[in-house]
C-alpha cells in the first residue's frame, strides 16, 4: 500500500500538469506575498498603527512597545518570502515557513472577521482594502495553495542556482530594509492614502456631505419623526410639528477620501480659518504629544520664528488633550497656536510624531517627519545667511526617485545573477558538445 501511494506521487510530481499547476501557484501565491510585502515596506509607520490596533484588540500588552519591530519584521519577511517562492529558490523551505506564518495569520483573521474587533486587517495596507471575511477566506485559498506546494513544488527547479539564491534572499532583504527605513524616518516612497502631495486639503474645499432633514408629525398625542419620503399626509390625522436639519458623520477614512481634514479650537471647527485656502501654511501634526522628543521644542521654537519672516503660518495640530497641551506650552514657552484634530486624520495626513505639511492655497505642496525636517536650511546663526523658501525646503527628497533609486539596481542584479547563474552550464554544455565530436573525429 506505502509502495502504491509513493508510486503515484512519484508520478503525480512528474506529470507535465502538475509541473504547469506548480508554477502557476509559485506565480500567483508569490506575487501576493510579495504585494503584500510591499505595500507594508512602503508604509512602515502605518504597520507600526496597525500593530497597536492588534495589540488592543487581542489585549496583549506583553507586546506593546514591540510595534515597530514587528512591523518591520513581518514586512520585510512577506516581502523576501514571497520573492523566495516566485523564483522557485529554497523549494521545500520557503512554503514550510510561509505555512507557519499562515498558522498564525488564518486563526487571527478568523477572530478579526467573526468578532470585528479591528475593523480593517491591513494585510494589503493602505493601498487595497478588504473586508475581514475576504481577508479571512484569502487566506484559506493561501494556506491550501501552500500546502500543494509544501508536497510537489520541488517538482519543478529554481532558476538561480543554490549559492545565487542565497545571495538573492540578501539582496532582497536589503532592498525591503532600505525601502521600510527611508519610509519611516521621511515619508513612504508611494503615498497609498487620501492625502497626497498635490492634493487639495480642508472641509470648506468640498462639502463632507449633503443636508438632510428630519420632520417631525402628530397624532393622537404622540410625535415621530419622518423622512423626507416618508412624510405622511395630514388628512389622515398628522399634524407637522416642526423639522430639523441633519450633516451626515463621516468616518475619519471617509472625510480623508474628500479631504475633508477638520481642524478644531476647543471643540469648535475652525478648518476655514487655520486652512486658508488663499494662504500659506506650515502644519506640524503630532499625534501624541507626550512622547515628542523635547529637544524639538527649541528647534520649534527658531522654525515659528523663521516662518514670520516668510509670512507663513505655522499650526500644530495635535489629537493629545489639553493637559498635554498646557504642560507642552509651559515647558517650551511656545508662541504658535496648537489646534485639535481627529488622530486617526493626523496619522493619515501625514506619518511621523511630529510630521511636518506645507500647505499653499489649500493644496499640499510637501510633507515629511520632524527629524528630517533640514532645519538648518531654514534657521542659522552664521553672518549673511539667506534662509531657504519653505516652499523648496524639502527639494531634497523626490519619493518618486529615491524608490526607482533602489528598485532599478535591484532588477539589473537579478537579471545579471540569472545571467551568471547561466554561464557554468552552457559553458559545460558546450565544453561536452566540443569533447563529443572530438570522440567522434
Amino acid at each position: 500500500m506505502a509502495s502504491t501511494l509513493k508510486e503515484k506521487y512519484n508520478s503525480l510530481k512528474t506529470n507535465r500538469l502538475n509541473k504547469i499547476l506548480v508554477i502557476v501557484l509559485r506565480i500567483v501565491v508569490g506575487a501576493t506575498f510579495i504585494f503584500s510585502g510591499f505595500v507594508k515596506v512602503i508604509d512602515v509607520a502605518g504597520s507600526v498603527y496597525k500593530f497597536q490596533e492588534y495589540i488592543a484588540a487581542l489585549n496583549v500588552p506583553v507586546l506593546a512597545g514591540s510595534e515597530l519591530v514587528l512591523a518591520f519584521a513581518v514586512s520585510i519577511i512577506e516581502l523576501v518570502l514571497g520573492v523566495m517562492l516566485l523564483t522557485g529558490c529554497l523549494r521545500r523551505t520557503t512554503p514550510l515557513l510561509l505555512l507557519l506564518m499562515m498558522c498564525v495569520m488564518l486563526p487571527l483573521t478568523f477572530f478579526l472577521a467573526t468578532t470585528g474587533a479591528v475593523p480593517d486587517c491591513g494585510c494589503f495596507g493602505d493601498a487595497v482594502k478588504l473586508t475581514n471575511w475576504q481577508t479571512f477566506w484569502k487566506n484559506v485559498a493561501l494556506t491550501v495553495a501552500l500546502l500543494y506546494l509544501l508536497f510537489f513544488n520541488r517538482s519543478v527547479p529554481c532558476v538561480y542556482g543554490p549559492i545565487i539564491q542565497w545571495i538573492v534572499m540578501v539582496l532582497t532583504f536589503l532592498v525591503g530594509f532600505q525601502i521600510a527605513f527611508t519610509g519611516y524616518n521621511i515619508q513612504p516612497l508611494i503615498d497609498f492614502r487620501p492625502y497626497k502631495v498635490g492634493s487639495h486639503i480642508g472641509s470648506q474645499l468640498k462639502p463632507v456631505g449633503e443636508d438632510d432633514f428630519i420632520f417631525i408629525y402628530e397624532k393622537d398625542g404622540k410625535q415621530q419623526e419622518f423622512s423626507l419620503d416618508s412624510v405622511p399626509d395630514e388628512e389622515d390625522g398628522w399634524t407637522f410639528i416642526d423639522r430639523k436639519k441633519i450633516t451626515p458623520e463621516l468616518s475619519p477614512a471617509q472625510k480623508a477620501e474628500i479631504n475633508a481634514f477638520t481642524v478644531l479650537d476647543n471643540g469648535v471647527d475652525v478648518t476655514e480659518e487655520v486652512l486658508d485656502s488663499t494662504g500659506r501654511q506650515l502644519l506640524i501634526l503630532i499625534p501624541d504629544l507626550p512622547k515628542v522628543n523635547r529637544a524639538y521644542a527649541f528647534t520649534l521654537n527658531d522654525i515659528s520664528k523663521a516662518c514670520a519672516e516668510q509670512e507663513v503660518t505655522l499650526s500644530c495640530i495635535t489629537s493629545s488633550s489639553s493637559e498635554d497641551v498646557e504642560k507642552w506650552n509651559d515647558l517650551t514657552q511656545a508662541e504658535y497656536p496648537f489646534y485639535g484634530g481627529d488622530d486617526s486624520e493626523i496619522k493619515m495626513l501625514a506619518r511621523g510624531n511630529p510630521a511636518v505639511v506645507y500647505v499653499e492655497n489649500g493644496v499640499i505642496k510637501w510633507k515629511r517627519t520632524f527629524s528630517s525636517f533640514p532645519a538648518p536650511k531654514l534657521i542659522s546663526e552664521k553672518p549673511n545667511f539667506k534662509p531657504t523658501p519653505l516652499s523648496k525646503i524639502s527639494d531634497d527628497f523626490d519619493p518618486k526617485a529615491k524608490l526607482w533609486g533602489i528598485l532599478w539596481p535591484y532588477v539589473l542584479i537579478m537579471i545579471a545573477l540569472l545571467f551568471v547563474n547561466r554561464i557554468y552550464p552552457v559553458i559545460n554544455y558546450i565544453t561536452n558538445k566540443i569533447k563529443s565530436s572530438r570522440n567522434k573525429e
